[in-house]
């Protein structure tokens, strides 16, 4: 992970060790890097991207005009009063990225070809974030999902490929951010963490040792190891640091908890209420949300109606009149909610802004088109993070554009110095 000073800095269990006492020292600058950084920060940039690995309808989705003066579709029209506030975006995809939903896993990934013979996925959007900015609050990023089968799916993804688990518990989030352990589950912590430091301690001694007896190729290769047990010998510095510090106050009340499948746009408003808390605490400052529709049975559209069948059997629906119209009404609700948090994020003030202006809200789907298992066409739209929006962006050609084009710009956006990510071939103006 690239932090600054954090490689540098003293830890203080080394020093503590070194002088063989048990006092506890203050916290130092030099000891407390993540809190030094945060006193000169600038304002904070945020972003929080959802995806319904089941995607949209795309004719009612997309506009058939581009730029400012395009006609809101039918999907898109309970946004009609914040159609300032975000882009749309068409004509986008990932390169060899196929398969149907074998996708889903690679929507912030671009890792080509998921359905290939030794496929192994690569480090997702949130996480290349993080690598670049460091851990700059107590949770460097929060993966969320909704109805989300946690063995198979995830938005994020490490740069091994290994797959993040998704939190699909509200209650639990809040515990996570608000709730402080009695002192001592808290030296438990601390002392679960010392133990894991030991342990890489004693590993890096040994591997010193080891790569004196190597050749070049096997000593190269064994320092590519050290540095990444170095990174997370960094990142455990880092939660200890945190772990000393109390956690926000909130005057919420735990949220009840909703487990019923059946409810998942009452899930996923509830999520959505949870990041934009995250936020305004500044627990994290980067999350990402799956809505599992694939693993969704027949569920309630609002108070008012249900669906007939599973949302997978719905999205083959052959153009069969009645499913066509469930879907449709499911894609609305989802702008329904998509309205109501760019309202929230508008109306909350933090210093002299709004939180929208410091927080990009991208909502989009790795599928093109569920009937026809197509990943092309993406349906993409970006919200707040202080751009100019209120345009359709449309890109036609015989080929779609890569949508880690978007992605570079929004890493830039946040701080990030990059030039690509994954498939990218450039970056696009907002």
């Amino acid at each position: 992970m690239n932090a600054p000073h954090i490689a540098k800095s003293l830890s203080r269990r080394r020093f503590l060790q070194s002088a063989g006492v048990t006092l506890g020292l203050p916290l130092l600058e030099c000891m407390t890097p993540v809190f030094g950084r945060a006193a000169q920060a600038k304002a904070p940039r945020r972003m929080l991207i959802i995806s319904n690995n089941l995607g949209f309808l795309p004719k009612p989705f997309f506009p058939t005009t581009a730029g400012r003066d395009y006609e809101l579709t039918q999907t898109l029209a309970p946004l009609a009063d914040v159609r300032g506030e975000f882009s749309i975006f068409s004509g986008m995809s990932h390169p060899d990225v196929n398969g149907g939903h074998s996708a889903e896993n690679c929507f912030l990934t671009a890792a080509r070809g998921p359905t290939k013979s030794g496929f192994r996925n690569q480090i997702s959007l949130d996480q290349f974030a993080v690598e670049k900015l460091g851990q700059l609050t107590r949770f460097p990023t929060l993966n969320l999902g909704v109805n989300i089968d946690k063995a198979n799916r995830s938005l994020s993804w490490t740069r091994d490929g290994v797959l993040l688990p998704a939190e699909d518990s509200a209650p639990a989030l809040f515990r996570r951010m608000f709730l402080q352990g009695d002192p001592a589950a808290v030296k438990r912590q601390l002392n679960a963490l010392d133990e894991r430091g030991s342990i890489l301690d004693t590993l890096l001694d040994h591997t010193k040792k080891l790569s004196r007896d190597l050749g070049s190729d096997d000593r190269s290769r064994l320092d590519q190891y050290l540095t990444s047990v170095r990174e997370v010998e960094e990142r455990l510095l880092t939660a200890r640091e945190w772990e000393l510090k109390p956690k926000p106050v909130t005057k919420l009340p735990e949220p009840a908890d909703i487990q019923d499948k059946k409810r998942i746009f009452e899930k996923l408003d509830l999520m959505l209420a949870m990041a934009q808390l995250a936020f305004e605490s500044d627990s994290t400052r980067i999350i990402t949300l799956m809505v599992d529709a694939f693993a969704t049975p027949a569920f309630k559209i609002d108070d008012h109606e249900s669906t007939t069948e599973g949302y997978h059997g719905l999205s083959h629906h052959g153009q069969a009149p009645a499913k066509v119209k469930q879907l449709e009404d499911a894609d609305r609700q989802q702008m329904v909610l998509f309205r109501k948090l760019i309202q929230n994020l508008a109306t909350k003030r933090e210093d002299d802004a709004r939180l929208l202006d410091r927080t990009m809200v991208l909502f989009g789907s790795n599928m093109g088109d569920a009937n026809k298992h197509d990943n092309t066409n993406l349906p993409i739209l970006l919200a707040g993070g202080g751009l100019k929006h209120g345009q359709h962006h449309a890109f036609k050609g015989d080929h779609d554009k890569p949508l880690c084009n978007l992605f570079v710009s929004m890493l830039q956006h946040m701080g990030v110095e990059t030039e690509s990510f994954g498939s990218s071939t450039g970056t696009l103006t907002v």
